[in-house]
């Protein structure tokens, strides 16, 4: 665990505005004890949450994406904490453990130019040690019985995600994914448009339902290939609700909970399928926030939801003066998704 840096309550209180009459959500948030091991300190923890951050987009750029998602949990955190803690928001459910270091695997990226053949394959190889350290924490995360809430990165990291669920629960698990894209792409090596892929290839993904995908963003090629394992992986598109309303939004929740509920699986959002968010891969037309997070609520309130994973914004890229709004966003999905397991009881 030499590359997990823990957050310690100073961290928090550094970006917690403090003030009179007020509890801030950062003044609640549990951190691990300095010298005690972090997962034995979750397990007895009467928390039922854990944040973990990824700072990085070496799987975006593998993929031929815009660089920038390295910068989502810092943002998302500094929101987070500032945040009110009342009934509705309990700040004292949430264990914020730190960010896996990925410091030396963003460096050597950064020398790296994906549009050269060998130095692509050297992305992937950077992706691939990434893959090994979020699979391994969120493994021992889940093995405490407690529930990941992963920020950052790009959607590489749904690998990680599922393998690390999969090896805790000692069996293949399912994933819900409200993207534009399905991340199903060919395994030419890892990178962020594939993750899907290789969890299902490697078996560690059972079932796997891909929702509101934009029509226009998948390749005949993957139609095909989700054709033919359409037993196991399903999806439904945004143009067949929202543009052409054959599909309503409420039934089509009905039916990828139907597929995906009846064992634990994960909860994956890829902040582009947002209009307006900015993204590796930004797009004006999508699902309204509202109705993201309605979609976090509904999946989140099932008693085999196992992690949340936000992933794919990327600050950095949002040059203007509202350049906190994304991890404002993001702050306010975690906070949806802990409501939706929590009773509005004092």
């Amino acid at each position: 665990m030499e590359n997990l840096i823990l957050f310690s309550a100073n961290d928090l209180a550094k970006i917690t505005s403090h003030r009179s009459g007020e509890v801030k959500f950062g003044e609640k948030i549990i951190t691990v004890p300095k010298g005690e091991n972090p997962f034995e300190f979750i397990k007895n923890s009467e928390a039922s949450f854990v944040l973990l951050g990824l700072s990085e987009d070496i799987g975006v750029k593998a993929n031929f994406g815009r660089p920038g998602t390295s910068s989502a949990f810092q943002s998302a955190l500094k929101s987070l904490v500032n945040f009110q803690h009342n009934r509705f928001c309990k700040g004292r459910d949430l264990i914020a453990l730190g960010e896996i270091n990925f410091k030396d695997e963003m460096s050597l990226a950064a020398k790296l130019d994906a549009n050269i053949k060998e130095e692509r394959k050297a992305l992937f190889k950077l992706v691939e040690k990434i893959d090994k350290e979020v699979s391994h924490v969120i493994c021992n995360i889940i093995k405490t019985g407690k529930i990941p809430i992963i920020i950052g990165g790009g959607h590489n990291n749904a690998y990680g995600n599922i393998k690390g669920l999969a090896l805790a629960k000692g069996k293949p698990v399912n994933a819900i994914n409200f993207d534009a894209h399905t991340d199903f792409r060919i395994m030419e090596g890892r990178h962020s448009g594939n993750g899907f892929t290789y969890a299902f290839e490697d078996g560690f993904l059972k079932k796997y339902f891909i929702f509101g995908l934009h029509e226009n963003f998948v390749s005949k090629s993957v139609f095909n290939t989700l054709k033919s394992i359409s037993d196991r992986v399903k999806y439904n598109t945004y143009e067949e609700i929202a543009v052409r309303k054959e599909k309503s939004f409420i039934n089509e929740i009905n039916v990828g909970l139907a597929f995906v509920a009846d064992t634990p699986f994960g909860i994956e959002i890829d902040l582009d399928a947002l209009p307006g968010i900015p993204s590796s891969a930004m797009t004006l037309s999508g699902f309204s926030i509202e109705k993201a997070r309605h979609f976090i609520h509904q999946f989140g309130k099932e008693h085999n939801a196992a992690y949340l994973h936000l992933c794919e914004g990327a600050p950095d890229l949002d040059d203007s003066i509202n350049n906190h709004l994304t991890g404002k966003l993001i702050a306010t999905l975690v906070l949806d998704f802990m409501k939706s397991k929590q009773s509005t009881d004092l």
